[in-house]
Order: C-alpha cells, then sequence, then structure tokens
C-alpha cells in the first residue's frame, strides 16, 4: 500500500508542475478508445481506455527548448488498472546547424521495424549541405514495458506478460535493460533524384538472466521520387550474439522492404501504397530469425510481431476535406519458417505457411481542429490461408474520441 501511495504521489506531482510553471505553451490531450472483437484469446471481447495527456514547453535562452510530457491511462483490459507514465522529456539545444537531445524523446531507425519509440539518452546531430549526421545512445530499462515493446527473449515476454500491481511496482512496471546505440547519416537528394539513408544500429543485454542477446544493424533506405510516384526500398542486416555462462553463439539474420506510394492529382488529397515487408526466418544453420528491439504490432487484428514473417498491404487513404479522411487497408501475412511466429491456434506441428488475409477501415472526422472522432473496423479472414483455416473469421471494431485543451 505504501508503494502505491508513493508511486501515484509522485505521478500527481509531476502533472501538477506545468501548471505551476511559467510556461510558454501548455496543452492536454485527452485520447479516449473503445473497441469490441471476437479475438483469437477470447470471443466477444470489449476494451476500453482512456489516456490523459499533459504537455508543456518553454523556450530556453535564444537557442534552446524544453518539453515534458506525462501520461495516465485509465483501462479494463485484462482487467481494470491504471498505469502513470513519463513520455515525451526533451532538452533540445541548437548551436548554429548542429545541436543536442538530452532527455526522454522519440527515435526511430530509418526502417522504422527495427527500432522505434521514446527512449531516455543523448543525441548529436549535424546538418550539412552533405546530408545530416546523427550520433546518440539510449537506455530502455526506466520506460513502462508495454510502452518501450521489448520482446528480443523468452525472459523479455515473460516479463512483458507479467500482470502490472502496484505492490510489485518495480518488477512489473519497467522494460528490458538494453543499452542502444545509433550512427545514422542522410542526404535528401543525391543527385537530385535519390533519397538515401544509412544507419548502424547496436543493443546491448543489461538484463540479470542466464542468457543474453546482443545484436547490431546495418540498415539502408533509399527512396527515388518521379512526378507523384515513390519508389522506396530498404534492407537491414542483423548480427547477434546469444551468451551463455558455457558459450557464445553468433548469428546472422535479414530483413527488406518496398514501398510504392502514388499521389493521385484530384479535388482532394489522395494517396493509393504498396508496402512489402520481408523479415527473414530461420534457414537451417545459415540464418536465424530476423528479431528487432522493438516489437511493434502488426495488423489491425493479427498484431502479430515483425520476425520471421512476410506482410504484404495496399492501402488507399484521402482526406476529402477539412472535416472527413479515411482509409482502407488489404494485408496478407506469410510465414518465413515454421518455427518463429506464435500465435493462436498454432500448433507446434503445424508446416503450413500462409496465415491469411486481413481488411480494415477508418473514417476520422474533425468537426473542429481540437476535437476528432475515429471509426475503424476490420476482419481477419483464416479460411482464405492454410494455418488457421477451420478458424472463424476474426472481426473488430474501434470508436475513438481526442479532445485537445489549449
Amino acid at each position: 500500500m505504501k508503494n502505491t501511495v508513493t508511486v501515484n504521489l509522485f505521478f500527481i506531482l509531476l502533472l501538477m508542475l506545468p501548471v505551476s510553471l511559467s510556461a510558454s505553451d501548455f496543452g492536454l490531450v485527452v485520447n479516449s478508445n473503445c473497441g469490441y472483437d471476437n479475438a483469437f484469446t477470447k470471443d466477444n471481447t470489449f476494451n476500453y481506455k482512456v489516456d490523459i495527456l499533459p504537455r508543456f514547453s518553454t523556450l530556453v535562452g535564444g537557442n534552446g527548448e524544453f518539453v515534458l510530457s506525462a501520461g495516465f491511462s485509465i483501462a479494463n483490459e485484462e482487467g481494470f488498472f491504471y498505469i502513470p507514465e513519463i513520455l515525451r522529456t526533451e532538452f533540445n539545444i541548437r548551436f548554429g546547424s548542429s545541436g543536442v537531445r538530452i532527455g526522454r524523446f522519440n527515435f526511430s531507425d530509418p526502417s522504422s521495424f527495427v527500432v522505434s519509440g521514446l527512449f531516455d539518452g543523448i543525441q548529436y546531430y549535424q546538418n550539412s549541405n552533405g546530408g545530416s549526421f546523427r550520433i546518440g545512445a539510449w537506455y530502455t530499462g526506466f520506460l513502462y514495458k508495454k510502452r518501450a515493446n521489448i520482446l528480443m527473449t523468452d525472459n523479455d515476454e515473460a516479463a512483458f506478460l507479467k500482470p502490472f500491481e502496484y505492490g510489485d511496482f518495480f518488477d512489473a512496471y519497467f522494460a528490458s535493460r538494453r543499452v542502444i546505440s545509433s550512427v545514422e547519416w542522410e542526404h535528401p537528394s543525391i543527385g537530385e533524384f535519390l533519397r538515401l539513408n544509412t544507419a548502424y544500429v547496436g543493443q546491448t543485454d543489461l538484463n540479470k538472466a542466464d542468457t543474453k542477446y546482443h545484436s547490431q544493424y546495418l540498415i539502408v533506405k533509399a527512396g527515388i521520387p518521379i512526378d507523384n510516384l515513390l519508389m522506396e526500398f530498404g534492407g537491414v542486416a542483423e548480427f547477434s550474439r546469444t551468451v551463455t555462462a558455457k558459450e557464445s553463439e553468433f548469428n546472422m539474420a535479414f530483413a527488406g522492404d518496398i514501398g510504392l506510394f502514388l499521389l493521385f492529382p484530384s479535388e482532394f488529397n489522395s494517396r493509393l501504397s504498396f508496402k512489402g515487408i520481408i523479415a527473414g526466418g530461420r534457414i537451417r544453420d545459415f540464418t536465424e530469425a530476423f528479431n528487432p528491439i522493438t516489437a511493434h504490432e502488426y495488423g489491425y487484428i493479427l498484431k502479430a510481431k515483425l520476425s520471421g514473417l512476410s506482410i504484404f498491404s495496399l492501402d488507399y487513404s484521402a482526406k476529402f476535406n477539412n472535416f472527413f479522411s479515411g482509409s482502407v487497408t488489404a494485408s496478407y501475412f506469410v510465414r518465413n519458417d515454421l518455427g518463429t511466429f506464435h500465435g493462436y491456434p498454432l500448433t507446434k506441428n503445424s508446416v503450413e505457411y500462409f496465415l491469411g488475409p486481413e481488411a480494415a477501415a477508418q473514417i476520422i472526422w474533425s468537426p473542429a481542429s481540437d476535437l476528432h472522432f475515429k471509426f475503424g473496423g476490420g476482419a481477419f479472414f483464416p479460411l482464405l490461408g492454410d494455418l488457421f483455416s477451420e478458424e472463424k473469421i476474426k472481426g473488430r471494431f474501434d470508436f475513438t474520441v481526442i479532445l485537445s485543451i489549449l
């Protein structure tokens, strides 16, 4: 009980801090979402979540900015709970064409599927005619585990799935302990036709576990704009090392993506997109399954980790006017090996590769700049694959209200 009171008091004071300051800018966002589905784990599930997100920002001197934001979530997912978080908390100081970011801020690699999210760290950036250079280092162990989404090992997954309780706050709240480093170079127009972004990303496992997983990634992302068409290509090579008390095992893995984005010249803004991501699976003794640092969910229904999996999707999105916009997406999921993907009702002896297609649609109504309503729905069709072909269609509906104050 004492731990609960202490933790809640700390976050209440944090939420009140911006009010007590002579702020340049203060605001509050309330994001309320409810959903209904017949998901894989349960039938006819209703869930509800409210995120209260205060933010504060101010200029520091003539070349600096300080940003502070926090979050307080209330939800009934797998039982009622409420979660406090410190979100973006960043000091950004600029020196002409260069600068330094310190604190908790967003970082994403060029591919966006190796690592992406909020992390605690420091980053130096330099902009010049020869491109943009960035170097940084971050620590993940102070983040809320479901914000960080780090599921690189079985120990990570077990800790991630452990129910959160205030009485066990320090063991049930925080994410896997890892140090992430990155060196990145980006050029917006080489030869006036090629966008190029390259990076090295590494992570070191600092968890107290018998088995540790360290990995490094070499990433290349290229884009070629042609009139209203943008073509993108990317590749990732992963080099990992699994360390136990008795041995150290080295492995390689690969992933790649392709994207085609076509803008339609019309009275309203619309875009047709094709995206394909191939996260390599295990091939005998040659490669292991690709293992990203952050395991974001892919698919409106399936919500799969991008490891040993290929996803192909076609999306059409449009902004019809100042009030209405929407999108329609169709995706197909394929396993790249027979042992990496985990999903109900998969059995260990399954020898099929095709999971099936998914379709989803969303419409957004914005009657005012600070008020948004989102209506979404979708379905996964197991019968159009061969892995879950005996399962019924899985569906979900969502309704979200986003209100911005100040």
